[in-house]
């Protein structure tokens, strides 16, 4: 056989090796690895997917928690390992900042974002006990007692410590920033009067607003929440604070495309299931799909934003 016909040999050969892994894939389960603890809003929504795709995939999907070192870990473990279409991370905007606090070595880029699922604005939000009712006031007490007002935050490098950070560097005001493991424990510090308040998103705290034992004094959105009206954004009152938790998933750089394409039409069809959505509504998250396009010029976009921003804020590891 001549070259030319073995080359073609092979290539065929290639072809059809290729449409039989795709028709097949997956053939074994897979990991949806989560870089936080279990509890918190990112181990839901990785949770929700998982249990909304077993009807999409002859093989189950499962969730991994690996948290630690601000997340690094976990996205570590994904970029490391084979890029073979059965290990994804559940992305968030946490691994655009970490990398440029100095912690870890892995860099968003070396992922493919797929979809997202959900995005969800940051709030400031104190006790109901607390003698705050304004943003207004808590902000007056802040800058008339400089450090004495403690934020929690579900970490360092993730959007809760972004969004406070740049607050404070907004109104000149010096904030004391906790991190803790997530932001359930992060809210359940301020539940216990650890700290005075925190800015994790409003929606993973809702219910304890809903119930009395919280009060979200402003969020760090476009508009304001439809079931939050009466509670002002920064932006109309004349701060430019714009963050939010989104979460997607995202395969590392070199998975084949067969897998992608596969994530991505399930991601589609969740996205039009009410059951999903009502699954993500009902576990305080805000249902925000975007496709693979939208949702990888958005990571690129903000990427660029947060290399700005985290020199400026000086945010250290």
């Amino acid at each position: 056989m001549n070259l030319a016909r073995l080359l073609c040999a092979s290539l065929a050969s290639l072809s059809m090796l290729a449409s039989s892994w795709a028709a097949g894939y997956p053939t074994k389960p897979v990991e949806l690895v989560v870089a936080y603890q279990p509890g918190g809003g990112s181990d839901n929504t990785a949770r929700a997917i998982a249990d909304a795709v077993r009807p999409i995939f002859p093989q189950s999907v499962y969730v991994v928690n690996k948290p630690g070192a601000s997340g690094s870990i976990g996205w570590s473990y994904v970029a490391t390992g084979p890029a073979d279409g059965y290990r994804l991370v559940l992305m968030t905007p946490e691994m655009l900042v970490v990398p440029l606090m100095g912690i870890g070595k892995t860099s968003v880029d070396e992922f493919q974002p797929i979809a997202r699922f959900t995005d969800d604005p940051s709030s400031i939000t104190v006790r109901a006990d607390a003698p705050w009712h304004t943003i207004q006031e808590f902000l007056a007490y802040a800058k008339a007692n400089p450090g004495r007002v403690a934020i929690s935050n579900a970490g360092n490098g993730t959007v809760p410590h972004m969004a406070a950070a740049a607050l404070g560097e907004s109104v000149d005001i010096a904030f004391t920033h906790v991190p803790y493991q997530g932001s359930a424990p992060a809210i359940m510090g301020l539940l216990s009067g650890d700290v005075q308040a925190t800015t994790v998103a409003y929606a993973e705290l809702r219910q304890h607003v809903e119930t009395g034992k919280l009060r979200t004094l402003a969020v760090m959105s476009e508009k304001r929440i439809e079931t939050l009206s009466q509670v002002p954004t920064f932006k109309e009152l004349g701060h430019d604070l714009l963050f939010s938790v989104w979460r997607g998933v995202g395969v590392p750089k070199g998975t084949p495309a067969e897998a992608v394409e596969k994530w991505r039409a399930a991601a589609r069809t969740l996205s039009q299931s009410t059951e999903f959505q009502t699954t993500m509504r009902k576990q305080n998250l805000t249902p925000a799909y975007a496709d693979l396009s939208e949702f990888s010029s958005d990571v690129a976009r903000q990427g660029q934003a947060f290399k700005t921003l985290v020199p400026k804020l000086n945010l250290k590891q």
